[in-house]
């Protein structure tokens, strides 16, 4: 398996000694499955380790920066900045689904491109990085590559909760509260993927995918509002 080192040094801004592991971070699941004789693990270890920091120097910034807002104000802020959505642009905007190691079915199904597959390896590279450099590179990369939209984000009031901002605007623009169904699960008990669709009346409107029920929901409704924006 090779990795173009040179090209994932540009995006990351960073020198990259320990090459394995961050082969390890843009290995999926599916990729292993298909190539079972690889002694390699896939990168969800990475990705578990990466939320942690990831959560960690968000809630830190945020507290930081934001010294006069309440505890309520600063989850909302980060909610919105840590979902599937927001990770998965970063992800793409950054080419990390070029560095990618998939099955032949996820390729066919566009994987380099699905959301939540470049929202994990957000997370896993970000574990990769604090392994190989330590918890200031993590928290430089982020100030960088995520926490830059906050204040667009706060001034613009985009960090409710985009369920409850995706009923006010189907109630203003529809006169409909939008309903929620889950379209496919798959993956094992431990580890399931939801894709839910969010309706009004009978016409879906979006589709959003996460590790919950809730989180799916979540995505979808984000994607509504962007939708439903556009038509006013």
């Amino acid at each position: 398996m090779d990795l173009d080192k040179k090209k994932l040094e540009k995006v990351l801004g960073l020198k990259i000694t320990d090459t394995e592991i961050f082969i390890r971070a843009f290995t999926h699941r599916s990729f292993l499955n298909e190539n079972k004789s690889l002694e390699i693990n896939s990168n969800e270890r990475l990705e578990f380790l990466g939320d942690a920091v990831l959560q960690f120097l968000s809630s830190e910034y945020l507290f930081k920066t934001y010294t006069k807002n309440p505890e309520g104000d600063l989850t909302a802020y980060r909610a919105s900045i840590v979902n599937t959505t927001s990770l998965g642009f970063e992800s793409k905007r950054l080419g990390y689904g070029d560095f990618l190691l998939l099955s032949k079915g996820e390729e066919a199904n566009n994987g380099r491109g699905n959301e939540y597959i470049l929202a994990n390896s957000f997370e896993s590279v970000l574990g990769a990085i604090f392994l190989s450099f330590g918890i200031d590179t993590c928290r430089t990369f982020l100030e960088k590559n995520l926490f830059y939209k906050l204040e667009q984000i706060v001034s613009s009031g985009s960090f409710r909760d985009s369920k409850s901002h995706f009923q006010e605007i189907s109630q203003e623009l529809k006169n409909i509260t939008p309903t929620y169904k889950v379209i496919k699960e798959w993956g094992p008990d431990h580890d399931k993927t939801f894709e839910v669709g969010v309706y009004l009346d009978k016409k879906l409107i979006s589709k959003g995918t996460g590790s919950s029920k809730q989180r799916a929901e979540s995505d979808a409704a984000s994607k509504g509002i962007e939708i439903l924006e556009n038509e006013k």
